[in-house]
C-alpha cells in the first residue's frame, strides 16, 4: 500500500493477527499503513475498486468468487525484501497469489498494485522507506521471532475514509467443518 491514500480507496487484504505481538511494534513505527489503521495483513489486491463503485452486486460477486475456496496455513520462517522495504515471506505463497489473480481476473480494471509490478509476490510488509541499517536491525530482530504460523480464514475489504482505513465487508473462506458430510 502507498503512503498516499486517497478517500473512497478500498483494498482486499488477509489480515495475519498471529503477526502483530512479532511486527507489530515495528510496523508501527515504519510502516505508515499501519498508522493509518491497517492491520498486520497481505494484500490480496490494492488497489481495488472506488468505494463508490462497491455495490451490492459487487459484494455478492466476491463472496461467490471466495466462498468456495478453503481456509488454510501459512507459516513465516523468513524475512525478504524489495527496494526499501523488509516483509515476512508466508510459506506456502501460492495460495495466496491464486487469490490475488482469481480476484484480478474477475476485475481487470483493479491490477494488483495498480499494476506497476510485473509479478504478484505474497508478503507482509514490516517496514518500507527505512533506511538500510534500520531494516538490517529490524530483520535482525524478526529473525528471533520467527516462525509463527497463521491460519488465513478470510479476506477482508476495507476502505480509506479520508482519515483510516476501515472494514467494510468480511468474506469467510471454508473450513474443513464446513464440508457436506459425504453420502454414503
Amino acid at each position: 500500500m502507498t503512503d498516499t491514500f486517497q478517500a473512497g480507496q478500498t483494498a482486499l487484504i488477509v489480515r495475519i493477527p498471529e503477526a502483530e505481538p512479532v511486527v507489530g511494534e515495528w510496523r508501527d513505527r515504519l510502516d505508515h499503513s499501519a498508522r493509518a489503521g491497517v492491520p498486520a495483513h497481505i494484500s490480496v489486491l490494492y488497489p481495488f475498486l472506488d468505494e463508490s463503485r462497491v455495490t451490492p452486486s459487487t459484494l455478492a460477486a466476491l463472496a461467490a468468487l471466495l466462498h468456495p475456496l478453503h481456509a488454510f496455513d501459512v507459516r513465516f520462517e523468513r524475512t525478504g525484501r524489495f527496494p526499501g522495504v523488509l516483509y515476512l515471506t508466508p510459506e506456502p505463497g501460492d495460495p495466496l497469489k491464486h487469490l490475488t489473480l482469481a480476484v484480478a481476473e474477475r476485475w481487470p480494471e483493479a491490477p494488483p498494485y495498480g499494476g506497476r509490478y510485473p509479478g504478484v509476490v505474497p508478503h507482509l510488509t514490516v517496514a518500507q522507506r527505512a533506511q538500510e541499517a534500520t531494516l538490517d536491525a529490524v530483520e535482525t530482530d524478526l529473525r528471533g521471532r520467527l516462525p509463527f504460523t497463521a491460519r488465513v480464514r478470510s479476506v477482508d475489504l476495507v476502505a480509506f475514509d479520508g482519515t483510516a482505513w476501515r472494514e467494510h465487508t468480511s468474506f469467510a473462506l471454508r473450513e474443513p467443518q464446513d464440508e457436506p458430510e459425504p453420502e454414503k
